[in-house]
């Protein structure tokens, strides 16, 4: 095994490996089925007799230890632990109600031929970008294994009897004097009889699919793979070159009209009608004309193949009743499961990914005859890890639906649905799994409805309540040295939030003329010298400094522009002209705008999103990851004004460590502008709930979602509907648990909501 990846199976054969994911095939609709099987036909018609590859499936027991360390959540000592157990008791209660205690991983192995090591990496390479490009086709994510990955893919299969993590380095070769296969060894193997043989502690018995069906179901493969018990499937395809199975097809038929001629010549010599001839003559003859009719015509492929399934338990009576059930789904499909008697080592061997198959019996089949064995089933997004987050349950399988959205490419998210659809339950649990799971995330909400405070001063965050009767304050014009980029001064980037809101205090349809942001840019800059001199916080300007200064310009825009801040300096809309009274700096600061009136609200909203940009930058040199949430995320893109600010700072949260999540139930809103629509561009992450109907259309559009996965936005419970995970997307369904004491605080349901 090399580190890169690629083993040399054989003097001349070297293999690769590529781990792929499932996408949801069995339960879609007709159309879609067709779409990826067309698309699964064109894939296997990508080989060229030069390469063999297989597929291999493992299903494993998961222990409850392993259980255990994924879906716990470790004990911290910060007073909710208690909250922890009991939501670590919830997500254990959900996932018994699926299959999450066992595994299934999916592999894809191709080898070729080669003299050297060099000759056939650079094969191998570009057979590998292929095969990635061609998954990523048809919807399925894909990557190569490196070396060591490569090697506990083996390890775990022959290791099912210890939950023992696969140890190596690739620097204790030398040392120890060992070679890779000592580090992936079983404790021991055993063939001591024809039918059966044990590897480690577990008793294993292989046996080969014989294929006797001219027609096969579609879920044959799915219905082996849907036992709930330790299997391996190792499916060998070898390629066969068109002109030589054309050939071997015309001979097979110059055989069978032979046979047939000496029949009829022995029927007549017997006094028997010459047409009473054996009818698997008739039948055989039939199929072969078919099978050269669909390779000369119909662009069909020939392909041997090898089908092993080998069943692993933990004792001999379990192991009988695994290889019965597993005997029984073949009979269903018209087949017959034979045991490899005397071959049960070169059975084991061919199930190592290796594309090595061992076992001499193949059957012939053309490529859509292949294809029947489509190893697709149900995606699942069960994506354990430190930091992952519960979200539902796989509406389909039932399984736990856990990811970590830190992982995608752009985490920023948004959450849509209908009044009543359940977004702001599900932005509440997945704060207060990020607060239990993420210790060192910090939380900041936009809050216009009052709906989160509970949550957040249960685990002792801060709440900050901006109305005019309010006596706590935050001033717009706060800043700090991290707030530009790094091309760009902290200033300069805080002119650009002062503009807009001016432009907001103003508003004039056309928005600020050139001459009046000149004077505010001038202004602004004036009255940050003192704290660029000395940055203290008591040197920050507020509003009433900006005013002063737009005063003492000489041009008149300078004074018209003071004009309309005067009502928020010394009017009765004052409360944005005070310096910052409360602690910002909380891990989880939730900004409540309820009771500032709609003429305030857009401001307020504003002037928020400019706190969090605050927040974000001094976080940024932490390496502090800022989980933001901004409900009635629509407010803030009606107006131009606020609409553009948003989207700026939306866009750069990213690389600054932000995580922004939008929660709306205007999807047209945002459409209403190319601008605003990036934001669906610039989202890896989207939870969809019930969605009107004009919505539905929009977003079956705009993120590819068939009419099948549109059914589950459509006219909806509360709770249900669809995630979009990057390129993944499954139906969810959120029944969390009401008899616990998080329930009650993210609830929003008139009477079990904690006031």
């Amino acid at each position: 095994m090399y580190q890169d990846g690629i083993c040399r199976v054989t003097e001349r054969q070297w293999a690769k490996t590529i781990l792929y994911e499932d996408i949801t095939y069995q339960l879609a609709q007709d159309e879609d089925k067709q779409i990826i099987f067309d698309g699964w036909c064109g894939f296997l018609d990508y080989f060229d007799p030069s390469v063999r590859f297989q597929l291999t499936f493992v299903n494993m027991n998961t222990s409850e230890e392993q259980i255990a360390a994924t879906i716990d959540i470790p004990a911290t000592g910060d007073g909710y632990d208690h909250i922890r157990a009991e939501y670590t008791k919830m997500l254990r209660a959900q996932g018994a109600k699926g299959n999450n205690g066992l595994s299934r991983v999916k592999y894809l192995t191709f080898s070729i031929e080669e003299g050297s090591y060099e000759e056939a990496k650079s094969r191998l390479n570009s057979i590998e970008i292929d095969l990635i490009n061609n998954f990523k086709r048809i919807g399925v994510y894909a990557r190569g294994l490196d070396g060591k990955e490569y090697l506990e893919v083996m390890y775990r299969m022959m290791n099912m009897d210890t939950p023992r993590p696969f140890r190596f380095a690739w620097d204790w070769l030398a040392p120890s004097g060992l070679s890779t296969k000592d580090y992936i060894a079983p404790s021991s193997f055993e063939f001591r009889t024809g039918r059966m043989f044990r590897m480690g502690k577990k008793y294993c018995q292989a046996s080969f699919l014989q294929i006797l069906a001219s027609e096969l179901d579609d879920r044959i493969l799915t219905q082996f793979l849907s036992m709930q018990q330790n299997l391996i499937i190792s499916f060998h395809i070898q390629p066969i070159d068109r002109t030589k199975a054309i050939k071997d097809v015309k001979r097979k038929l110059t055989d069978l009209e032979k046979t047939k001629i000496d029949e009829q010549k022995k029927a007549v010599r017997s006094g028997y009608d010459m047409d009473i001839i054996p009818a698997d003559l008739n039948t055989y003859g039939a199929e072969a004309k078919e099978l050269l009719t669909a390779l000369q015509r119909k662009n069909e492929r020939f392909f041997l193949v090898t089908f092993i399934l080998v069943n692993v338990a933990d004792s001999k009576r379990t192991l009988k009743n695994a290889v019965m059930q597993a005997s029984g789904i073949a009979q269903r499909n018209n087949c017959g499961l034979m045991p490899l008697d005397y071959q049960q080592e070169e059975a084991i061997k061919s199930c190592l990914p290796l594309a090595n198959n061992q076992v001499p019996i193949t059957r012939g089949l053309t490529t859509s005859a292949t294809a029947i064995f489509v190893p697709f089933t149900t995606q699942e997004l069960f994506r354990p890890g430190p930091e992952s987050l519960y979200y539902g349950l796989n509406a389909m399988s039932n399984n736990l639906i856990m990811v970590n959205r830190k992982l995608l490419l752009n985490p920023n998210g948004l959450i849509l649905g209908t009044p009543g659809s359940g977004k702001s339950f599900a932005a509440k649990r997945e704060i207060a799994n990020a607060i239990l799971v993420c210790p060192d995330d910090d939380v900041i909400i936009c809050d216009p409805e009052a709906e989160y405070a509970p949550l957040v001063l249960h685990f002792k965050g801060q709440v900050v309540r901006i109305s005019p009767m309010s006596t706590d304050y935050i001033n717009p014009l706060d800043i700090n040295l991290n707030y530009g980029d790094d091309d760009e001064s902290p200033v300069s980037r805080k002119i650009q939030f002062i503009l807009s809101f001016c432009d907001l205090v103003i508003a004039r349809p056309e928005g600020l003329h050139p001459v009046e942001r000149t004077v505010i840019d001038r202004c602004a800059r004036q009255i940050y010298q003192p704290y660029l001199n000395d940055p203290k916080p008591e040197n920050i300007p507020i509003l009433e400094d900006l005013y002063n200064a737009l005063l003492e310009q000489e041009e008149p825009e300078g004074k018209y522009v003071a004009s309309a801040l005067e009502l928020y300096v010394k009017g009765t809309l004052n409360v944005f002209n005070h310096r910052t009274n409360v602690d910002t700096s909380n891990r989880i600061v939730c900004y409540d705008i309820k009771q500032l009136g709609q003429q305030l609200k857009k401001i307020g909203m504003l002037v928020i999103e400019d706190q969090i940009w605050n927040r974000v930058s001094f976080n940024r040199n932490a390496e502090k990851t800022t989980r933001v949430y901004f409900d009635e995320f629509h407010l803030l893109l009606k107006d131009p004004q606020t609409a553009s600010y948003s989207i700026e700072i939306y866009k750069r949260f990213r690389k600054w460590g932000g995580m922004p999540t939008g929660i709306t139930q205007n999807v047209s809103d945002l459409l209403a502008s190319s601008e605003i629509e990036s934001l669906f561009k610039n989202s890896d992450f989207v939870l969809l709930l019930n969605q009107a109907g004009g919505d539905r259309d929009i977003l079956a559009q705009k993120l590819n979602i068939s009419d099948h996965q549109l059914s589950y936005v459509t006219q909806s419970n509360a709770g249900e509907g669809l995630i979009k995970f990057g390129p993944t997307i499954v139906p969810f369904r959120d029944r969390f648990p009401k008899d616990n004491e998080l329930y009650r605080l993210i609830t929003t349901k008139f009477g079990e909501a904690v006031s």
